[in-house]
């Protein structure tokens, strides 16, 4: 029993570690957006679901690094080379950078959308991949998911989303943790 309860405390205890890292992401994360929308600088994020993305991972620069707000800015800064291209973030790692994606071939995309919300409804529609988007002309922040693209996302909505996608990562980690 005392065994039982030692490892109920443990469980617990990974748990609450992995809503503090879950949180600190996402708090990451839309700091970088939201200072990168300000100043009308261009970004692409896809965030790794079900569908592997090594092939994608694989034909960008390797990072491999811890998510920080100051290293996805520093990525997306214009006139260096990582700035082209996406972020592909595994779990609550960013894995690469200067990813290239497969632009959309669907009729009817609003000409105003330039290449980056193309790759970003291309991904989408090719993965179950959540995509994010920063319009260098307007500053707006986009989510792709499904092959459809929601513009104009307001930060508590890119909050619910980000929260969805870390709570289904951090679970499938967890269920697989407690098989080994």
């Amino acid at each position: 029993m005392e065994q039982i309860g030692r490892g109920a405390r443990i469980e617990t205890k990974r748990r609450d570690t992995d809503k503090d890292e879950a949180t600190r992401i996402i708090d990451e994360i839309i700091r970088c957006l939201q200072d990168l929308s300000r100043r009308h600088v261009g970004a692409l994020i896809v965030f790794e679901q079900k569908t592997g993305l090594q092939d994608i991972i694989e034909n960008g620069i390797g990072i491999d690094a811890r998510i920080t707000s100051g290293l996805l800015e520093n990525i997306f800064e214009p006139n260096t080379p990582l700035h082209d291209g996406a972020v592909v973030i595994r779990g609550e790692r960013v894995m690469s950078a200067a990813s290239i994606l497969t632009l959309t071939e669907a009729s009817g995309i609003s000409h105003d959308l330039g290449t980056r919300h193309r790759a970003a409804i291309g991904m989408s529609e090719i993965s179950d991949a959540i995509i994010i988007v920063v319009s260098e002309e307007t500053g707006g922040i986009s989510i792709a998911q499904s092959g459809e693209l929601r513009r104009d996302i307001d930060p508590v909505r890119l909050q619910q989303t980000l929260q969805r996608y870390l709570t289904i990562n951090t679970r499938k980690r967890s269920k697989k943790e407690v098989a080994e």
